[in-house]
């Protein structure tokens, strides 16, 4: 039997390892690994598998450098049979094991804890086919999002899936977390647009649900439980996606409020006059623009002649952009001759859209370079949201450097983050747990869409029944009997079966 701490370990943007409270204990049961498994590891993937400290150090820590493991092992399959082969070695040797794409994630789902192996899919990024007539898309696990993105392009279709990370973050690690990103608005989150995927159990099984039909209702829907899952009940290898047509028409509008039931009223107009070509609804506050702006490396500038309160940015995308216009315009209107919005601009060509998009997709770097982030990623109901972040001011005035907010207003995902010069132990009482204790009050979730990773995981009861809980714990018992695949991730500390 086993049993972790309560909170996650937690690195200093600064200097090194900071704790939050502790480092989850080392569960006993788990192998460290020797010689013998490295010759293992080098007899499947040859010179694939990295012990160097030099080399292994990027997959150590997290790109915030807010979590940081103590791997050993690295190893970097590039086939499907490859991964099963060194899950099967580690299922059998009580090896833990944590799946890494991109290592973009938030919430240190990514990163090893204690000594586990990585297995880092970087090298499986081969597209196998792309069938013009369906829009179907299958593909490995680490193909890069921008590249899969340009690649369906070229074909005519467009990725469901956009983020700020997508120059390095893979799809695999995008499903894993269920990454939901800035067109959900119009394309709807992976579970709609994964249509299958190959998996590989923690003992080594090729689990083939790699279905590329839109339609298939034999029995349960296996694959869509690796969705968001994690990494905790399996590796996903393969995807199956279902892509849109490519728009031809994309028109951007940025808009100024003075009021936050101004920005819900612009909102509700967007709906309302838009209709099917509305693909995205941003929003952030002053202050998020006043620390993108003020960074210069960034080269951001708030294209308004007039600072605001808030701002909210529109995106269409269709086939006929006269069509498009004449809608935007109109919605323009309705929002001037309501008073809603007090200036406003509208993107003229590609390069003026890609300037728009960057105020709202720097803020996170912005926000990274002011020193340590205290990141929340939270969905509620579209009122509740900026009444958050004003009550978080207020209780960390005189020891937040900032406190901003911004997010993906139309599906009703907050992201509130706080700076500080440094990691403050008194700062972060006055975060949590309220941050979420005032999201589970108005019936919202503790993560709209970076997972829950280590840095939520026994937080999870904020959003979850125990029925739930416990019906998600036996399907982990059920998928990874050992409990080596990303421990100490996801699920909340608790004492391990008997050993399978």
């Amino acid at each position: 039997m086993f049993s972790v701490a309560a909170r996650p370990w937690v690195a200093s943007a600064r200097s090194g390892i900071r704790l939050a409270s502790a480092i989850p204990a080392r569960r006993q049961d788990l192998k460290k690994i020797t010689e013998e498994d490295i010759s293992a590891f080098r007899a499947i993937l040859g010179e694939r598998v990295l012990t160097n400290p030099d080399d292994i150090a990027p997959y150590n820590e997290d790109w915030m450098r807010k979590y940081k493991g103590r791997c050993g092992l690295v190893a970097r399959p590039k086939t499907t049979e490859e991964v099963s082969a060194l899950l099967r070695y580690c299922f059998e040797h009580r090896i833990a094991v944590t799946p890494q794409g991109g290592n973009t994630g938030l919430v240190g789902g990514s990163v090893p804890v204690h000594d586990e192996v990585v297995i880092s899919t970087s090298l499986m990024d081969k597209v196998i086919s792309l069938d013009v007539l369906s829009g179907v898309l299958v593909c490995q696990a680490g193909c890069v999002l921008q590249r899969l993105d340009e690649e369906v392009g070229r074909a005519g279709f467009a990725f469901p899936l956009d983020l700020g990370a997508k120059g390095s973050c893979q799809i695999g690690g995008n499903i894993s977390t269920n990454a939901g990103g800035l067109r959900l608005l119009r394309y709807g989150s992976l579970h709609g647009s994964v249509l299958g995927l190959e998996i590989v159990q923690s003992d080594g099984t090729v689990l083939d649900c790699l279905n590329s039909l839109r339609k298939d209702n034999t029995g349960y829907h296996l694959a869509k439980l690796f969705i968001g899952a994690e990494g905790t009940l399996g590796f996903i290898t393969k995807a199956a996606i279902s892509l849109p047509p490519k728009p031809k028409a994309v028109n951007v509008a940025f808009m100024a409020c003075q009021s936050y039931p101004q920005v819900l009223e612009v909102f509700r107009s967007a709906r309302e006059n838009l209709g099917e070509v509305l693909s995205a609804c941003e929003f952030l506050d002053d202050a998020a623009m006043s620390v993108t702006v003020a960074e210069p490396s960034l080269r951001v500038r708030n294209p308004l002649s007039l600072a605001a309160p808030f701002y909210v940015l529109i995106e269409t995308r269709g086939a006929d952009d006269s069509h498009d216009k004449e809608k935007m315009n109109r919605f323009l209107t309705t929002c001037m001759e309501k008073n809603v919005i007090s200036d406003g601009t509208m993107a003229q060509d590609s390069a003026q859209v890609q300037s728009l998009w960057d105020i709202r997709e720097k803020i996170t770097e912005a926000l990274k370079l002011k020193g340590f982030v205290y990141k929340y990623d939270l969905s509620m109901p579209q009122p509740d949201m900026y009444r958050l972040v004003e009550e978080m001011r207020v209780r960390v005035r005189g020891i937040a450097t900032s406190c901003v907010g911004y997010g993906h207003l139309g599906d009703g995902n907050l992201h509130l983050n706080i700076t500080s010069d440094g990691r403050n132990e008194k700062l972060f009482s006055l975060i949590e747990p309220y941050v979420y204790q005032f999201t589970a009050g108005v019936r919202g979730s503790i993560s709209a869409e970076h997972g829950l990773g280590a840095m939520k995981a026994n937080d999870i009861h904020y959003s979850k029944s125990p029925a739930a809980i416990a019906a998600m714990q036996r399907i982990k018992t059920l998928f990874d009997p050992r409990f080596i695949m990303n421990p100490y991730k996801t699920l909340p500390s608790q004492a391990h079966p008997a050993l399978a």
